[in-house]
Formats: structure tokens, C-alpha cells, sequence
């Protein structure tokens, strides 16, 4: 079977692109490897991996790459509030426009698997989880963006939407400022972090669960097509605060405090649950715990000292 990926170099695709190649698959990644990254590296052992330097935005490099693929997985997106901001016509014709084309290049026959997000569901009702079905009231561009691709997938026939979790652990093509990440980062570097507005609740999920739910999802796919799917962790519908306390326990001298003034520029606020793709015998393999341990070991090795003379 053969597997379109673009982004498949940047932080999920640097996990996915390898599982997908020692399962037998062929993958094709098309990438504009803005971050100068190399994480692809060990894929070119592969016969059955296929890299373009390109733009998932250009039509004319799309159009021919599309037509051999079985399965087609956007990755590509500019993802977070800062970055998003910074660029918004590069996001809306990344994170958006991109994707409504290739449903337009694509055959019926065709297989959408796609990362959207729960960050969609904006500032949810206290106490009250968001399903599926729940409104979607997004607030940042990157939320915005994102629903409306979800849009055009769902009302095509064969495909699949995963609305993913704050997305947290190691990849090749790391990522330090999501929110795991970075406090984790903040714990091992600093010992301590501030934290504004700690009440805020997300729900997490480990990157290679994100890359098992894909692989869940191409084994079922006539069973699960045509719908979107939370993909988080059950018991992990957590504040700033409460993922503070987890992260303490394994690095008992990293001290959180609450700032008396100021705000969070990222006002999402909600709890998930995750029973529609747990009940098509999805389980995830990384609790948040086993993350936190594997980020503490991950950061011996990283240090994002650039501009530092130590």
C-alpha cells in the first residue's frame, strides 16, 4: 500500500514516516523542511521511502503525487498560537487550503487519514466533557483552520479525522514548546516554572499513540470511516496545575507557582472524552507518566542553548 505524507519531516511525521516503512509500507513524504531537519535520515535505508523537497500548497507537484497514493496523510500545518499568528495567510493556505485541494485531486477510492484538533472545542462547559458531537467553537486561527479542513474531509467518503490532544514525548523533529514539553523542559533546565491562569484544563496524548491511532485507523478503516475521533488519554483531562504536580513527582525538586497577575494568551479550557475511539478497540500504550520519564531522559541530551557561551 502506498502511503502520501506531507510534513512527513516535522514532529508526528518523524515518527509516523519509519512505523510506517518497517511495517511494509511505501512512503512518500512531501516536506519544505523549514526547520532544516534531518530527522528523516534513517528512512533512506528504505527502497519503499520516497522524499520531495516541495510545497504542499503547489498544485501542479500535488497533483502528480496524489494520483499514486492509496492512503493520503496531511500532516503539513503551522501549528500553535505564536506561529500562527505571525503568519496567518501562510496557516489558512497550509493548515486550510491545502487540504481542500488535495480532497479536489483526490479519487473516492481514494484514503484520507487526518490530524485535526481538540483544540476546536475552544472553552468547553465546566465540568461537562466534549464529544464529538459537541460544538465547535474554536478561538485561535490554528483552531479555526483546522475545523474548516475537518469539513472538507468529513464530506468526502473515505476518510477519517482524529481530533488530537495537546500531543507531548520524544520525535526526531523535537518540539520543546508544547505545553508537556515545555514544562517538563522548564523542570529539568530550571526547576521552576509560573504559571498563569493554572486552572485551565487540556487533555494529552503521547506522540507514538498519535502515530498507533494512525496505524489503528488504516487496519479499520471501512469500520471507522466517515467520522471524527477524540484521540487523548482518558485520565489525563488535566489543569496546569494538576500536570505541575505530575511532573513533580518524578523531579521532586522542580518548584510551580502561580502568577498573581497577568494571563494566558491561549484561553482554551475544556475536558475530552475519548470514548468513541476507545470503543473501536483503541488503546493507548503511553500514560503520561511513562512520557514525563522519557522527556526527563530525552532533555539530558537536549539543551536549547544557542545563544548561550555555556
Amino acid at each position: 500500500m502506498k502511503v502520501l505524507i506531507t510534513g512527513g519531516a516535522g514532529y508526528i511525521g518523524s515518527v509516523l514516516t519509519p512505523t510506517l516503512l518497517k511495517r511494509g509500507y511505501e512512503v512518500t513524504v512531501v516536506d519544505n523542511f523549514m526547520f532544516h531537519q534531518n530527522s528523516l535520515a534513517d528512512c533512506c535505508q528504505y527502497e519503499t521511502f520516497n522524499v520531495v523537497r516541495g510545497d504542499c500548497r503547489d498544485e501542479s507537484l500535488m497533483k502528480d503525487l496524489v494520483k499514486d497514493a492509496d492512503v493520503i496523510i496531511p500532516l503539513a500545518a503551522l501549528v500553535g498560537a505564536p506561529l500562527c499568528n505571525r503568519d496567518k495567510i501562510a496557516t489558512e493556505t497550509t493548515n486550510r487550503d491545502a487540504i481542500q485541494m488535495l480532497c479536489r485531486l483526490a479519487s473516492k477510492e481514494q484514503r484520507f487519514l487526518v490530524p485535526i484538533t481538540n483544540s476546536g472545542y475552544g472553552v468547553g462547559e465546566k465540568g461537562k466533557f466534549c464529544t464529538e458531537e459537541s460544538p465547535l467553537r474554536p478561538i485561535s486561527t490554528y483552531g479555526v483552520t483546522k475545523v474548516e479542513a475537518e469539513k472538507a474531509i468529513l464530506e468526502r467518503e473515505n476518510s477519517i479525522s482524529f481530533r488530537l490532544a495537546t500531543v507531548f514525548g520524544m520525535s526526531p523533529r523535537m518540539r520543546i514548546d508544547l505545553l508537556v514539553n515545555d514544562f517538563v523542559y522548564r523542570a529539568v533546565t530550571d526547576r521552576t516554572v509560573v504559571l498563569f491562569e493554572g486552572h485551565f484544563k487540556r487533555n494529552y496524548i503521547h506522540i507514538r499513540d498519535v502515530v498507533n491511532v494512525f496505524l489503528h485507523g488504516l487496519d479499520n478503516f471501512e469500520a471507522m470511516k466517515g467520522k471524527p475521533y477524540n484521540v487523548g488519554l482518558e485520565d489525563a483531562n488535566l489543569s496546569k496545575l494538576e500536570l505541575c504536580a505530575e511532573i513533580q513527582k518524578q523531579i521532586p525538586s522542580f518548584v510551580y507557582m502561580e502568577a498573581p497577575i497577568g494571563e494566558d494568551p491561549d484561553k482554551r479550557d475544556y475536558i475530552v472524552s475519548n470514548a468513541r475511539i476507545l470503543s473501536t478497540g483503541f488503546e493507548p500504550q503511553w500514560p503520561l507518566s511513562r512520557g514525563i520519564k522519557e522527556l526527563i531522559k530525552g532533555y539530558t541530551m537536549i539543551r536549547n542553548t544557542i545563544y548561550s557561551n555555556v
